[in-house]
């Protein structure tokens, strides 16, 4: 009778829960093989029904695995094959770790696979030629391993690859520069020294050596050996009138739009315009972007911010795109500089990043290209959105704060130099089709070395998201971008502005951290949430949130968490052992507050430090 039962369940058994239990199998065996010291895989038990409610791990819809999620989580080990059975994985993301062997071949299997993150590790051996089966693959990231042999050349297939990074390994052989592999520039092959051909500067063994271009000689007319030569000069003579006359109106333009500047634009000359490759990126003509913006119409400015002004646009093929025409810049180097910052933008790949589609750059105008943000910002769609739109929902709400942490996270612990973006707020969080967040205009965010603690000589920010020892010492790190973070989870909370002086009419906090604090102590939760949400959220969640929001505020920038700390917080992982912390902390601070002393004038309200700035106006 028991067998009989067993038979009719494994009959009636749903096919995504039997695919689920494979894909369970497979994490398991992953979990395994790999050494966990700070148990970031504790709830991959496998004798729960599926991995969907483990941390770390996506599914769809159907409960099927489509991403795998353990950068940056000390883990050390080796891969296995049975990852080749998760056949709906899109995201595979085991960056900064200290996993170690070869790349299982079995992963050419995930023919659904987008991206795929395996950097910063110990894997060492050949590259799985099996890779080249992953069609749909658009970043892959191998650097900084101990990779050897060569480069195979079924990578070159996957016309889908937009990133690609195989540097700082111990690759050798020539780097294919067909199929896809054209797109891609010296920077995705740097510090292989065994590697050769045109892409890496290096020959081949038994290739002839690289030689420059020869020169531009322009066509001059020869005359036969011992025949006067005055027909040559004449049409010399014609020449050079025939350009001064061409030129005339030119300089002529040049010297009253100087004389009265005005938002005129014109193409130069190719032969003028300085040749930079960028990898996939596209360079746009200055007049395709002027034909796309309706000549830079005010009409289709969609912002304005200290780098420029960011335009609507769209392209011959019907594409919507946001142009940011930046602030003109002459300084000595300009060109080169903005080259190397485009570079760099441009290999900060991620799903909560937005992405760099392409540039233009000529004497006397600089522009970066983007895709088009249907849903606007976070700011606009709680503040300025139209009365018949229904406002963010809780769950989108958790979702944003998700994403954004995590692409401020890439930022940090995943660009080479990294990038401080030092103006996180709300308006700077952008919304695409399906609400899911990305983190913009950090592009233009200086570039940080991994050896500098500071990277400004004039503090950037907004009124109420500036954190105090930048805003005191004009030095900025991670933890600038910490206490901003913190400081728009808060916006997302509440709906309201960081800073408003419209809450003096209730005698209420300028600054909306302090508005917060003092909610908190009396114990006012419901008066805090965003009353748009009509008590559609979940108290518990909120509570969370909020706990994230003042742990990424605190004073000091030494006990704010570091962004991927944040991650891990908001995915379930140490938020209450770092609470518990910070509670204990913070009585102590209330009892020294509490105790008499001597130095209590260097105890200064937020708020009247941030009004005092607010006055003396921008350094």
């Amino acid at each position: 009778m028991e067998r009989l039962v067993w038979m009719i369940l494994v009959a009636l058994h749903p096919l995504s829960m039997i695919s689920a239990n494979m894909e369970g199998d497979a994490l398991h065996s992953l979990r395994s093989n790999l050494q966990d010291p700070y148990s970031v895989l504790q709830s991959w038990d496998p004798t729960l029904v599926n991995p969907c409610t483990w941390f770390h791990v996506t599914c769809n819809n159907e409960n099927s695995v489509i991403r795998v999620d353990l950068g940056n989580a000390a883990l050390s080990g080796q891969l296995v094959q049975e990852l080749g059975q998760l056949k709906n994985l899109q995201y595979l993301e085991l960056y900064s770790n200290n996993i170690s062997g070869q790349i299982p071949g079995a992963i050419g299997n995930l023919t659904n696979l987008v991206s795929l993150d395996l950097y910063l590790n110990s894997f060492d051996g050949p590259i799985p030629d099996s890779l080249g089966k992953l069609t749909k693959l658009r970043f892959l990231r191998l650097n900084n391993n101990s990779l050897s042999g060569s480069i195979p050349m079924s990578l070159t297939n996957i016309t889908a690859l937009q990133v690609l990074d195989l540097s700082n390994n111990r690759l050798s052989g020539p780097v294919p520069d067909n199929g896809s592999f054209s797109l891609f520039t010296p920077i995705s092959f740097a510090n292989n020294i065994n590697l050769c051909g045109p892409v890496s500067g290096k020959p081949c063994p038994g290739s002839p050596p690289f030689s420059p271009p020869p020169p531009f000689v322009p066509p001059t007319t020869v005359s036969p050996p011992g025949e006067n030569t005055p027909t040559a000069a004449i049409a010399g003579g014609v020449a050079a009138g025939a350009a001064l006359l061409f030129a005339a109106p030119a300089i002529g333009f040049a010297y009253w739009r100087r004389r009265k500047p005005q938002e005129f634009f014109f193409d130069v000359p190719a032969e003028e315009d300085p040749e930079v490759h960028l990898g996939q990126l596209k360079r746009f003509s200055l007049r395709e972007l002027q034909v796309a913006t309706d000549s830079f119409s005010n009409k289709n400015i969609l912002g304005r911010g200290g780098f420029g002004k960011v335009y609507k646009g769209r392209l011959t093929d019907g594409t919507l795109v946001a142009v940011k025409r930046l602030k003109e810049d002459r300084t000595p180097g300009g060109e080169l500089q903005f080259q190397t910052e485009v570079e760099m933008i441009s290999m900060a790949v991620h799903r909560n990043l937005l992405r760099l589609r392409g540039f233009c750059m000529t004497p006397t105008e600089r522009l970066l290209v983007y895709p088009y943000m249907a849903n606007g910002s976070v700011a606009s769609c709680l503040r300025e959105r139209p009365s018949l739109e229904p406002p963010i929902k809780w769950p989108t709400r958790k979702r944003i704060a998700l994403g954004s942490a995590r692409g401020l996270s890439y930022l940090h612990d995943h660009c080479d130099p990294k990038i401080i973006h030092r103006d996180v707020k709300a308006a700077n969080i952008l919304l695409d089709e399906e609400f899911e967040a990305v983190v913009g205009d950090f592009g233009l965010a200086k570039l940080m070395d991994y050896k500098d603690t500071h990277v400004t000589t004039a503090v950037r920010g907004t009124i109420g998201h500036i954190a105090p020892e930048y805003l005191s010492t004009g030095k900025s790190s991670e933890k600038t971008d910490v206490f901003g973070y913190g400081i728009m989870l808060l916006e997302l909370i509440t709906g309201q502005r960081a800073f408003d002086l419209a809450r003096l009419a209730n005698d209420d906090d300028v600054m909306l951290l302090d508005w917060v604090k003092g909610l908190l102590k009396e114990k006012r939760l419901d008066m805090l949430v965003d009353p748009e949400l009509q008590n559609n959220y979940i108290e518990a969640e909120v509570e969370q949130l909020i706990q994230v929001a003042l742990l990424c505020t605190q004073s000091s920038p030494m006990e704010r968490p570091k962004m991927s700390e944040v991650v891990r917080m908001l995915e379930g992982d140490g938020l209450a052992e770092r609470w518990d912390e910070w509670q204990k902390l913070e009585v102590v601070r209330q009892e020294l507050e509490l105790a008499p002393t001597q130095n209590s004038e260097w105890i200064v309200h937020s708020t009247e430090i941030l009004h005092a700035v607010e006055l003396s106006g921008p350094r």
